[in-house]
């Protein structure tokens, strides 16, 4: 097992001084540094050709064909009918289905596409026993299949009457514009070959209560499965607000920073050591900003430090419940006009989840920016485990131990630090193919990190470390 020796206080501070802002790994002098003067983060991750290559063969003009048809079931609402074939939610799931499976024809026998399904009883919004029916399509890793990664939209939608289930509820935006991004992922990833596993879903049941997401997390529960992120698309199709403002170039990321599964132990450990802003889905947050915030997405990432908006919940949230770093994709500002709404007129107005109102060029590049995440997520070494800082001796470095991965590309990895007041990792420590690193820094002082990194150059997330006696 491979050691690092200690970095000394003195030489980690005179390499900071003497840093510049070229590469994206480099020690910088202090938390100003945290971004490069164009607004780079330091821990960025610059596009390789091949990722360049996949975003550009994300095409608006399949997306909008997605939203238009979905919108043209007329209603996709949970309670609905479900062996309609031209109308209602069961319409609408029988066409996902056949697409995933005809993207899956260019994977080669590696993309596994099925219906999962189960009954839900009654509670408020579900008056009787209804079926739940997500449409997951499964690409399978070849080096690391086991680590997987989740992408979701959910392609049930609403009008007016969360219970009214006979009304049109085009639902374009809420969610058609996430289920587009989905399967148009699906669609261009299915011709790669990944490292690790990626899910492509659609699921239902989210306006009645987060339905169909709960029991996809709960089966991943069950099978002890390694969700190491995942991703929900929900209201994606629009970068203008209800007052005609517009926000082309920029989406929301919204991530909590006390976890939703957090234990009275484990919160009684966060408290001492200050971790309130480096949950498992903070870090997975400023992954998407490091590899997905550039010129080859086109997109600012707009990282919001809450599990979604206010008071307001998403598909992510059955995932952080049980442990699973996961964050939600959401425009820029929402047009209440256009969401959850009665189609009609009033006063000159047109309310109601229309096509018309939905931006597909905007829509492709949300598509590029979860592109260029989960791209990156499954074709770097996976996030670091069993990651701690050692405590047994009261001194003023900090000693950080943490598990070798098992990828076969690992080619070593990256110590992190920050000020406690910074957001963004500001300094980063190569310290080759080691399991054990000391810096002559104190903990008291600041935060640490440790991220894995792979022999093509990509970098995981970062892992937190805990206190260890």
């Amino acid at each position: 097992m491979a050691e690092q020796s200690g970095t000394s206080r003195r030489s980690v501070l005179a390499v900071a001084a003497a840093a510049t802002t070229a590469g994206a790994v480099g020690l910088q002098a202090g938390p100003a540094a945290a971004r490069d003067g164009d607004g780079r983060s330091r821990t960025a991750q610059e596009p390789s050709r091949e990722l360049r290559a996949l975003l550009r063969e994300i095409d608006h003009r399949r997306i909008e064909a997605t939203v238009r048809r979905l919108a043209a079931f007329g209603t996709r609402h949970t309670l609905s009918a479900q062996d309609d074939p031209e109308r209602g939610i069961g319409a609408a799931r029988d066409w996902i289905l056949a697409e995933m499976r005809r993207h899956a024809g260019a994977a080669g026998g590696r993309m596994r596409v099925e219906l999962q399904s189960y009954v839900q009883e009654p509670g408020p919004r579900i008056p009787e026993p209804t079926r739940i029916t997500n449409v997951v399509a499964t690409l399978r890793g070849s080096a690391s299949p086991d680590r997987l990664y989740v992408v979701s939209g959910h392609y049930d939608s609403r009008a007016s009457d969360v219970m009214d289930f006979t009304s049109d509820a085009p639902g374009a935006d809420d969610d058609a514009s996430g289920v587009a991004v989905v399967m148009e992922l699906a669609r261009v990833m299915a011709r790669r070959r990944l490292g690790a596993t990626v899910v492509f879903a659609a699921v239902a049941g989210e306006e009645q209560g987060l339905f169909g997401a709960a029991h996809m997390a709960e089966q991943y529960k069950l099978r002890k499965a390694d969700v190491q992120g995942m991703f929900t698309n929900d209201i994606v199709g629009s970068p203008t607000a209800d007052d005609g403002t517009r926000d082309p170039r920029t989406i929301r990321l919204f991530a909590e920073g006390v976890p939703s599964s957090e234990t009275p132990e484990e919160a009684a450990v966060r408290r001492s050591v200050g971790g309130e802003n480096d949950s498992p889905s903070r870090q997975l947050a400023r992954f998407v900003r490091d590899v997905a915030d550039n010129d080859a997405t086109g997109m600012k990432v707009r990282v919001v430090h809450r599990r979604d908006r206010y008071l307001r919940g998403g598909d992510h949230i059955p995932f952080l419940e049980r442990a699973y770093p996961a964050a939600r994709f959401t425009e820029p500002a929402e047009d209440y006009a256009h969401q959850h709404q009665d189609v009609r007129v009033e006063d000159g107005k047109q309310y109601g989840d229309l096509p018309e109102f939905c931006d597909f060029p905007y829509i492709a590049r949300v598509a590029r920016v979860n592109a260029a995440a989960l791209w990156s997520l499954a074709q770097a070494p996976g996030t670091p485990r069993g990651a701690k800082i050692l405590t047994a001796a009261l001194t003023n470095d900090t000693e950080l131990v943490w598990e070798r991965g098992p990828e076969k590309d690992l080619a070593g990895y990256e110590v992190v630090w920050r000020e406690t007041t910074a957001s963004d990792w500001t300094h980063v420590i190569d310290v080759g193919d080691a399991t054990r690193h000391t810096v002559d820094l104190s903990k008291d002082n600041v935060f640490f990190g440790v991220r894995a990194v792979g022999r093509s150059g990509l970098r995981s997330p970062v892992a937190f470390p805990s206190p260890e006696r």
